[in-house]
This record gives structure tokens, C-alpha cells and sequence, in this order.
């Protein structure tokens, strides 16, 4: 049988933190929790939702869920790891759990990385979400009284860790910093992280990031971000493409360690062509065609 959802009418459980799995983090006044199985986070099936899929469903979880400090309800979930190969079990299932999220009203912000992991790299990006989204949410929306639009917190100025000022809320800065040490130290044959975004129509934002390692090969980095329900508080394009810097900054940790996956560099931009010819189904557009020319 289907549940009737909580006593308030809400579906979302509030999740506890029992069994030694107190939070991991708390910032502006939420609480950031560990892995939590769908099951733990609602009261029972809700309506449209068949019992197999409901079983199917309850037993996958989410790595990080966020919740309201004051009523410990979910206010987004977070996945982040390998995105499941189209036609395949994994995208079956998820699909699943994504019906069941989007019937409770769960909230669930999808980061789709081959490098990414969220026990090494959660909390940080969940801790800037967090932020971001306080920061979005001051209302600091209109231009001022001159037409000078507000600055978003991925375009605050302010002095970086080795003393220059940039921006203090990439998530890439220190990949960036990382690539000129290592192209100082001999490791890297340029030492600029570049990179793109997209966001594509009915689907998440997409973002590439690379170094040259070697000439004509490239360290290769793809991220997705996708937002149900939730917003990031920043371009999703613009953190993905950030997250795909972090990605690079990850592999160029272990280049002297074993022999790096490298993509040539006239692949690469064929690639970024191909991207460029599908600019139809983006929202945005395509900003990026002078990299079509490099």
C-alpha cells in the first residue's frame, strides 16, 4: 500500500543521526549528512509508484544528504561518482530512484565524474553548494542604480593562497596553481588549465578541463552536473567545468606515478568541434568557438 507521507503532509523524513553516523559538517544552518539509503529519507511509497519500483528504489541511496538544522528534513541529496552507461542496469535503476525522488519532492543534485569520489572530494563541494546558495539567496539579483550587475559568488575578487587576487570561489584554483608548479618542475609542457561548459537542453551542464602534458597530449577531465529540484547557487555550467579542473588536479597528483590516459591534442579538438556542431541543443549556445581555432 501506498504511505499517506508524514503528518504535516510532507514526505521527506527527518534523518537522524544514529548509530555513530552524527553529521559530517555543519554550514548555514544545515547539516551535511554521510550515505543514506532512499528508504531512510521517506515515509513510504507515494502515489504513481508501483511496489517493484518502489523496492527497486529504496535500496539505492544518495552519499551526502543535506538537511535543515532546526527540523533535520532533506533539503537536497547529493550523488557524486561514474554516471551509469546509457541502456545499462545501473541507468535502469537510476531512473528508478530518480522517479521516486521527484514523487517525494527530494531534492538531488547529480555530479557525474570517472575521478571524482565523495569521501575525498564531498564535503568541500558540498560545503560551496552550501555557500554558494546563501550567497544567492541575499537577493543581491538586480543591477545597482548605475546598471552595474551584482557579482556572483564565482566572480568574487579576493587575496589567493600563494598571495595574488582571483577569484577566491573557483573550486579549479588550486589545480591551477598545481599546473604551474608541475610545468615549473618540468612535469607539464604548459601550465594553464583550460576548459569549457555547456548546458544542455532538458539535460545537465556539462564541463571539460585539461592541461598538456606532454606535446600534442592532453590530460582530459568531463564533469555533469545535473540540478532536480535544487539549484547549485552558481552556473551549473561554471561549476562543472571548475569541478573538471579539480578532476585534472586529482590526476596530475599521480603523473609520475604510473603512465597517465592521455588524449591527443588534435582529438581533443575535433571533440570540441563536434561539441561546437551540436550548439542547437543547448540552452546557451555554444561560447567557446575560438578554442575550435587553437
Amino acid at each position: 500500500m501506498t504511505s499517506t507521507g508524514g503528518g504535516d503532509g510532507s514526505w521527506l523524513r527527518a534523518v537522524a543521526g544514529d548509530g555513530g553516523r552524527g553529521p559530517l559538517l555543519a554550514r548555514g544552518g544545515q547539516l551535511v549528512h554521510g550515505p543514506r539509503r532512499l528508504g531512510e529519507l521517506v515515509h513510504g511509497r507515494p502515489p504513481g509508484v508501483t511496489g517493484s519500483q518502489w523496492s527497486t528504489a529504496l535500496r539505492e541511496g544518495y552519499d551526502l544528504v543535506v538537511c535543515a538544522a532546526d527540523t533535520a528534513r532533506p533539503v537536497f541529496a547529493v550523488e557524486i561518482g561514474p554516471v551509469a552507461p546509457p541502456g545499462s542496469a545501473g541507468q535502469r535503476v537510476e531512473r528508478l530512484k530518480n522517479a521516486v525522488a521527484e514523487a517525494v519532492g527530494l531534492a538531488v543534485l547529480r555530479i557525474g565524474s570517472p575521478t571524482l569520489r565523495a569521501d575525498a572530494h564531498g564535503c568541500r563541494i558540498v560545503a560551496y553548494v552550501i555557500d554558494a546558495r546563501g550567497y544567492a539567496a541575499l537577493g543581491a539579483g538586480e543591477p545597482d542604480d548605475a546598471g552595474v550587475p551584482p557579482v556572483g559568488f564565482r566572480d568574487i575578487l579576493g587575496r589567493l593562497p600563494d598571495g595574488r587576487t582571483g577569484h577566491v570561489n573557483d573550486l579549479g584554483a588550486l589545480a591551477r596553481a598545481a599546473a604551474v608548479e608541475a610545468y615549473v618542475a618540468r612535469r607539464l609542457v604548459d601550465p594553464i588549465v583550460r576548459g569549457l561548459h555547456v548546458r544542455w537542453a532538458g539535460g545537465p551542464a556539462e564541463g571539460w578541463s585539461w592541461v598538456q602534458v606532454r606535446p600534442g597530449a592532453c590530460l582530459v577531465e568531463r564533469v555533469t552536473v545535473h540540478e532536480r529540484r535544487v539549484s547549485a547557487g552558481v552556473n551549473p555550467g561554471r561549476l562543472a567545468e571548475d569541478l573538471a579542473a579539480v578532476a585534472v588536479g586529482e590526476r596530475m597528483r599521480a603523473l609520475d606515478a604510473a603512465e597517465p590516459v592521455l588524449t591527443p591534442r588534435d582529438e581533443l579538438l575535433a571533440e570540441i568541434r563536434r561539441l561546437e556542431s551540436r550548439q542547437d541543443e543547448m540552452t546557451d549556445g555554444f561560447a567557446f568557438a575560438h578554442l575550435c581555432a587553437d
